[in-house]
């Protein structure tokens, strides 16, 4: 069987690791580029067997990185997160853990000329239309991986990104909350539905008699899982997302009081599994509902842990930081943006090959 070449870059990106791609490098028709990123992946298979994909939800991920046509930013970015078992390639969501190997990818190919000491990338993201801001270190004019910044969730430490998100509250539904409510009740549960960054539900553990504490208990719930998702979709429809069921969108995030010192407990859904740390678009979001008044968060969150912005999403794995930059005060409180700090590492760069009859 002839096989064809497609050069790419593997990359670690924050708590996720995925093939990251030149935009020319791929087709361009929707259909076709969909069946390349399944053969890549190994889709649909539960091991991803015959592909770069590592059977798990953070590990399927792709990035398609290009110049941009936008009035100051330099390149564009495009997230797919291809099914495990289904040959599905969702490309409603975004990705921030991607999003960190993003400026160096764009370094490394030459698409932004590196300055000395760091630089800073200025990326458009297609999926949700919201703009950031990556400071890339680059002592010597080339990006540089090694350094003492540490993630929770990744072993060892690495250079630091640091990331600024612009434009992102209502980037997908055209609001902070669609529904025009902090809060509501689908099927008998309180919840809130909200958009920053990220399109999300928030529900409090004690809604389903848990603690919100839980790990390997809440993935292997099966009937907690049909739940949430049928909770989800409805959600989806008054957000006016449509028929979510073959999308990501909206995340889920069950919610408790934090006991680690953070701004708030929160156990984050992909939405089909639990995350093994936290989304850094779903840790913006987290935050920003945690200081909306009258939301699920708000109930739950200590305000005093918000100290100066800076917020602290208590995960699975540890701790979560982002940084709030904020306007007004109570029902009129207005997020202007968020930073958040990641790593990326350079796993491997060459070629992957996909059946030619694609």
């Amino acid at each position: 069987m002839s096989q064809r070449a497609i050069p790419c870059l593997f990359m670690r990106g924050g708590t996720s690791r995925g093939p990251y791609f030149r935009a020319a490098d791929l087709p361009t028709e929707a259909a076709v580029r969909d069946r390349v990123l399944l053969a890549v992946m190994g889709s649909p298979d539960a091991r991803q067997i015959d592909g770069v994909g590592g059977a798990d939800t953070l590990t399927s991920k792709v990035a398609v990185v290009g110049p941009s046509q936008h009035p100051g930013v330099d390149v564009d970015y495009f997230f797919a997160q291809v099914d495990i078992d289904r040959p599905i390639v969702d490309t409603a969501p975004s990705c921030g853990n991607m999003l960190a190997g993003v400026g160096p990818f764009a370094l490394e190919r030459g698409m932004v000329e590196a300055a000395d000491l760091e630089t800073a990338v200025m990326v458009h993201n297609v999926n949700t239309g919201a703009r950031i801001r990556a400071l890339v270190q680059t002592p010597g004019g080339q990006v540089s991986y090694d350094g003492e910044q540490r993630i929770d969730g990744v072993p060892g430490s690495a250079a630091p990104v640091r990331l600024e998100f612009i434009d992102i509250v209502g980037a997908k539904c055209g609001s902070m909350f669609p529904t025009g409510s902090p809060s509501e009740t689908i099927y008998g549960i309180a919840v809130s539905c909200i958009d920053v960054a990220m399109p999300m539900v928030m529900i409090a553990a004690a809604e389903f008699g848990l603690s919100g504490y839980e790990i390997d208990a809440l993935a292997a719930d099966r009937g907690l899982m049909a739940r949430i998702e049928h909770i989800r979709r409805e959600a989806g429809r008054r957000m006016g997302l449509g028929d979510v069921r073959d999308t990501v969108v909206p995340k889920v995030a069950v919610l408790a009081r934090p006991r680690s010192g953070g701004l708030i407990s929160s156990r984050y859904f992909t939405p089909h599994s639990l995350h093994a740390a936290h989304a850094v678009t779903g840790g913006i979001c987290v935050a920003a509902c945690a200081l909306m008044p009258g939301t699920v968060a708000s109930a739950l969150a200590d305000a005093t842990a918000a100290r100066g912005g800076r917020c602290a999403i208590e995960h699975p794995s540890g701790l979560l930081e982002v940084k709030l930059r904020t306007s007004g005060e109570g029902g009129s409180l207005a997020v202007e943006s968020a930073g958040i700090v990641r790593t990326a590492r350079k796993i491997f760069d060459g070629e992957v090959f996909v059946p030619s009859r694609l």
